[in-house]
């Protein structure tokens, strides 16, 4: 075939310039004659014209004996080079099968004559090329369903038909894309009969000789078939191809579906949590094209997690666990997801999205990083290239040894609270136990010990609560406001055991034993161990990060930036306060405003780190308090408290704000200069009842952080006595700043 091809290359000119000789002749000839004919019949008396005639008669003759010599000559050819080509059918299999939806559409209509002239077109359309394949297919379209009859259309017409009959097909250049650019001269040249004719019978070819002749030289040259394809695309359906390539052709489809995801993503945002959500809004907002890409290991788009050990627990829903939307304390209803899914682009579509968007790429996790390369390898071998990068990975949280070493039937009923899928388990094992033991006293231990309490009364399950402290939040809290927090959460319905050790727990008759170190013993259904966050810095190593050895994290600039090109952000981050120094928070505002601030470093905003972010805590809906700061039980504090009223309660903080986060209300051109109040300030300090105030906690005279005690929508008070950073010779007259003396 390759050499019949290269002969008929050379002769493609000859054939040309003769075809086009021929059909001038042929159209002077039939004038002349159709003008000698006439003549006779209407001027009798001049000279017979036959001399003319007879000599064109003769010429036509002639030309029509060659046209026919040249058409089985090609004919023969192409016929044996047919017999090679079924040698070699099965070898083309698999190229036919990837050019399936190319090549296979235009055989469409030859299965309907007969199996074997589409089995002859594929082998050759294959050797051919795509344009070839066009030309093999278009005859094949024209001639099966009437052999004779679509060949004789194009040759029974003049000449000049014939050449505006050649010149419909679009123009598309032979060289880059001949199916779609090959010139209207080319086209009339060489139309796709070339391939026609071996698959065809011996007398469709014969009968169309003129035509036939003409195309099959000018064929080889393979200038016809792009214009040819695309109306045989649009015309065959993929019957053919189907039929013939059942097994490779549909199989790339469903393959190449799961590898659309972008292999490259402007911005990068690695984890899904607070942090990355708070960076991608950001980013936005200073970059409205931009597009970014957030990974994440969980399979929830971004949500925020303080509702799950808080207003979650509290409502009437039952199916709140499927819904997960909440009633805040302001009666306000609410989703936990910061954004529907219609909020997101799909993964997929993100590189290819005109105004850029936040894609969020869930279930999967990165587990390598490659700086110097920068792209990130998954879990699944995918890589993606990024121009900027943010480690959102936040943390994980911590066991305690003698349960990790206590055997699978300890490790089975205790749960490490984190997740939307820690609160839909827990909620169903409070349902179905009769007693469950919350070991920590910090701030998630206190608000699920508050939370199941309630739930104790209404279902008589026991809810016991354990810490190596005197008090609740002892760690936090001055000694006298811990013990009183203590007795609150005693009132919600829960056992508090404190200053308790665990040595051991183990699994004995349908219970866990859980042994202290001074010998207590309790026995329960089900432990939630909830002694604190380790921070999640598995790509260090790979990234070659630097990691804190007092705070743990990723270290930073006060840029939160560890690289030129990476910025971490949230509870991973180790970073600088320009104020306090060394620091790493867990608190979802930080994760707000460091994320915030991350973003828009990434869009070059170069900002350092000063805003002081702050945490909060509910124990129910009427006792509550908000922190910024550095705040340590170890460290000297000073309390200032007043009367509470009615409107000293998160309940109606949440009322005042309209949102049950009160982070979010929070932003740095709120801090301005307090003014304080002309109300008497009495000092109501270490007493029995402590309805609201604020706890100042000093270091070397200056105070590093405050507490306001159901003392709500005041923070930027506290934030600029902070950051101010001045000795104050008297505290009860800087609260009176906070205004906790007026009804």
């Amino acid at each position: 075939m390759l050499k019949c091809r290269a002969v008929w290359r050379k002769l493609a000119p000859l054939a040309r310039s003769a075809s086009t000789q021929c059909r001038h002749n042929v159209k002077t000839a039939l004038n002349n004659g159709r003008r000698q004919a006439f003549v006779p019949a209407t001027h009798m008396s001049t000279g017979p014209a036959g001399g003319g005639g007879s000599e064109n008669t003769l010429y036509v003759v002639l030309v029509g004996a060659a046209c026919l010599g040249g058409g089985a000559y090609a004919y023969m050819t192409v016929r044996g080079d047919s017999k090679r080509y079924e040698e070699r059918i099965s070898e083309l299999a698999s190229r036919s099968a990837k050019e399936a939806p190319e090549s296979q559409p235009p055989v469409a209509p030859e299965p309907e004559e007969a199996a074997p002239t589409s089995e002859e077109s594929a082998p050759v359309a294959e050797l051919s090329g795509e344009t070839e394949s066009a030309s093999a297919e278009e005859p094949v379209t024209e001639v099966p369903a009437e052999p004779a009859a679509p060949v004789v259309e194009e040759e029974l017409p003049a000449p000049s038909e014939l050449e505006a009959t050649h010149s419909e097909p679009p123009p598309a250049p032979l060289e880059s894309e001949p199916v779609a650019e090959v010139p209207p001269e080319a086209v009339e040249e060489a139309p796709p009969v070339v391939e026609e004719a071996p698959p065809e019978p011996q007398a469709e070819v014969l009968e169309a000789l003129p035509a036939v002749v003409e195309s099959a030289a000018e064929e080889p040259v393979t200038e016809a078939p792009p214009a040819a394809e695309p109306e045989t695309v649009q015309e065959a359906p993929t019957e053919p191809a189907v039929t013939s390539l059942p097994e490779s052709a549909p199989a790339p489809e469903p393959v190449s579906a799961p590898l659309t995801l972008p292999s490259h993503a402007p911005y990068l945002l690695i984890g899904g949590g607070t942090a990355s959500f708070a960076a991608a809004r950001s980013i936005r907002a200073r970059d409205p094209g931009a597009k970014v890409l957030i990974v994440t290991d969980e399979p929830n788009l971004p949500y925020m997690r303080p509702p799950l050990s808080k207003e979650l627990w509290f409502s009437d829903d039952p199916s709140v666990t499927e819904t997960l939307r909440f009633k805040q304390w302001n009666g306000k209803e609410r989703s936990i997801y910061f954004q529907p899914s219609s909020f997101y682009v799909k993964p997929e579509e993100l590189t290819s999205a005109e105004n850029g968007g936040v894609a969020v790429l869930t279930g999967k996790k990165v587990i390598q990083m490659d700086v110097r390369g920068n792209k990130v390898k998954l879990d699944d071998d995918t890589e993606i290239s990024y121009d900027k990068c943010l480690i959102g990975t936040g943390g994980v949280p911590r066991n305690l040894q003698v349960i990790e070493k206590a055997g699978d039937e300890v490790m089975n009923r205790t749960t490490l609270f984190r997740k939307i899928e820690d609160f839909k388990s827990l909620d169903n094992v409070s349902r179905n136990v009769k007693s469950i033991t919350i070991i920590g006293g910090g701030f998630l231990g206190s608000e699920l010990a508050c939370a199941l309490g309630r739930r104790s009364s209404e279902t008589g399950l026991e809810v016991i609560q354990m810490f190596p402290e005197k008090g609740n939040m002892g760690k936090v809290l001055p000694e006298y406001l811990s013990n009183w927090t203590t007795e609150k959460v005693k009132k919600e319905g829960v056992r508090i055991v404190p200053e308790a050790l665990v040595k051991s727990v183990a699994f004995k008759e349908d219970k866990l034993e859980i042994l202290l170190k001074d010998g207590r013993q309790v026995k329960t259904d089900h432990i939630v161990a909830a002694v604190g966050l380790e921070p999640n810095v598995d790509l260090a190593k790979s990234a070659g990060l630097e990691v804190d050895s007092d705070f743990g994290g990723y270290r930073v600039n006060a840029e939160l930036q560890a690289r030129s090109n990476i910025w971490v952000a949230g509870d991973a981050a180790c970073f600088y306060d320009i104020r306090l120094g060394r620091r790493r928070v867990e608190h979802h505002d930080h994760a707000v405003v460091s994320g915030r601030l991350a973003g828009e470093n990434m869009t070059g905003a170069n900002k350092p780190y000063w805003h002081q972010s702050m945490f909060w805590s509910d124990l129910g809906p009427d006792v509550g308090y908000e922190a910024i700061g550095i705040v340590d039980s170890s460290l000297p504090t000073v309390g200032v408290f007043a009367k509470a009223t009615s409107k000293d309660t998160p309940k109606a903080a949440t009322e005042q704000s309209g949102t049950g986060i009160r982070s979010e209300s929070e932003t740095e051109a709120t801090a301005v200069t307090p003014v304080a109040s002309s109300t008497p300030a009495p000092v109501m300090e270490h007493k029995d009842e402590y309805g609201k105030g604020v706890i100042f906690y000093l270091r070397d005279k200056v105070v590093v952080g405050i507490i306001l005690w159901n003392v709500f929508n005041r923070m930027p008070i506290a934030r600029k006595i902070i950051k101010d950073g001045e000795e104050h010779a008297d505290l009860n007259e800087v609260a009176k700043l906070f205004n906790i003396h007026e009804d």
